[in-house]
């Protein structure tokens, strides 16, 4: 095997890897929140995160920003990508949004990062956002109107969405020891959910299944899967990264019918579909056009 075709299995495999851990996370998420209120499990989670990042930084050998800017924009970037995110995201779940249709809210988010950063577009590409936009109005739409979620249910789904956006593109612009700052971002994301924390609810049930919920997302999504997407970040166009994120409502919906057996409606399936018709618009690579005599 060549040393290219090794990189290239070592790059899908690490792909592969990332979407389906990060698709279980509502899955895991929703059976936390079924024994614990959502800032309970969202303080636990961080720590324990938090905790093993600590232990393994220097194994990994992370070395924090030295500037003062550098340490400044790494809590900022924490507060948005580790910590909004997460508080929106776990409150989305507990107020009756199905993890089918949070995936596919979240599914927009390549969507909005080619929105921000690039500032030329081709008519393929606005057709392509055009119809990802549509299809995230049905979503929504089928969420308040016909499904029984309500508008605050939806609207912290759209605020979780536009925090991952937001906290990838301040992710991207950390150049200098991006993956040094992770240690710097969790203590920035747990400190934020510490400060709301006295004023919410906090209990939690302990049994063994809620022990599991808490080790997989403190562990395996909070640490071993944003590792993987740090990682992707960093060494990969931003935009392109974030098209993994297109796979993941599919797979969290297989997985949200199998655990839960929620269905995605008609109406949220087609919203689903003109998302994922929409990104291959979007990022389909321009006909190389032949040059004239």
């Amino acid at each position: 095997m060549s040393v290219l075709s090794k990189a290239s299995v070592a790059s899908a495999a690490t792909t592969s890897l990332f979407v389906l851990l990060w698709s279980s996370g509502a899955i895991v998420s929703k059976l936390g929140l079924a024994q614990a209120s959502p800032f309970a499990f969202l303080l636990l989670r961080s720590a324990l995160a938090l905790a093993g990042l600590l232990l393994i930084g220097p194994l990994l050998g992370l070395r924090w920003p030295r500037s003062r800017s550098g340490i400044l924009r790494a809590l900022g970037t924490g507060c948005v990508l580790l910590g909004a995110y997460q508080i929106f995201y776990l409150l989305a779940l507990n107020t009756h949004v199905t993890p089918g249709v949070m995936a596919t809210v979240m599914g927009v988010q390549p969507i909005l990062t080619v929105v921000l950063m690039e500032r030329q577009r081709s008519w393929s590409r606005l057709f392509g956002l055009g119809l990802g936009l549509g299809g995230l109005v049905m979503v929504v739409y089928q969420g308040i109107n016909l499904g029984g979620v309500s508008l605050a249910g939806m609207l912290f789904a759209l605020l979780a969405l536009a925090s991952m956006t937001c906290g990838s593109i301040l992710q991207k612009r950390i150049t200098d020891n991006p993956m040094g700052t992770l240690p710097l971002q969790y203590l920035a994301g747990f400190a934020l959910c510490a400060v709301f924390a006295p004023f919410q609810p906090l209990h939690v049930e302990w049994s063994v299944s809620f022990l599991g919920a808490l080790l997989w997302m403190g562990l395996v999504v909070s640490l071993l899967a944003t590792l993987l997407l740090y990682r992707l970040i960093a060494r990969g166009n931003l935009v392109n990264v974030t098209s993994l994120f297109y796979l993941v409502p599919a797979v969290t919906a297989v997985m949200d019918f199998i655990i839960f057996g929620n269905r995605l409606a008609p109406l949220s399936l087609l919203g689903m579909g003109l998302i994922v018709v929409g990104l291959l618009f979007v990022f389909r690579k321009p006909a190389l056009r032949t040059a004239e005599a």
